[in-house]
């Protein structure tokens, strides 16, 4: 790699044999599907790293059933709330520096008071979402 990247605009594929595949920029929701027609092969070993920032309060609610998804706020504050498999709820408050794991089949969403930016390590394959 000849110059840096940012995370926000570039992520990473963790593939098998260790490797770090750094991706086309992100432009939407669409780019999901691309990223899995070119990664696919990597099955649950495989993993997305990816930053946002967020303003809003997620629409929508995601489940990763595969793999450990990991949660780390690196500014800001945000309130995820994760729905287990038994039913219950539970709520935890990250602020910067702070990092939540969403376990698999464990439905999870986020709430935003004023600005939040976080970074994912996702186990993507299958993921599934459902409105709020």
């Amino acid at each position: 790699m000849d110059r840096p990247r940012r995370l926000a605009e570039s992520f990473v594929h963790l593939g098998l044999g260790a490797t770090v595949v750094p991706q086309p920029p992100f432009d939407g929701m669409a780019w999901y599907e691309a990223y899995g027609a070119r990664h696919g092969g990597d099955g649950r070993e495989g993993r997305l790293v990816s930053q946002h920032t967020f303003s809003e309060d997620w629409p929508s609610w995601e489940m990763h059933p595969h793999g450990d998804e990991l949660v780390v706020c690196t500014a800001g504050r945000m309130e995820l709330t994760q729905e287990f498999p038994d039913g219950h709820r539970a709520t935890i408050m990250l602020e910067a520096g702070d990092y939540a794991i969403n376990p698999p089949g464990v439905w999870h969403i986020a709430d935003i008071a004023d600005c939040a930016t976080a970074i994912f390590i996702t186990a993507g394959e299958g993921t599934e979402h459902r409105p709020r």
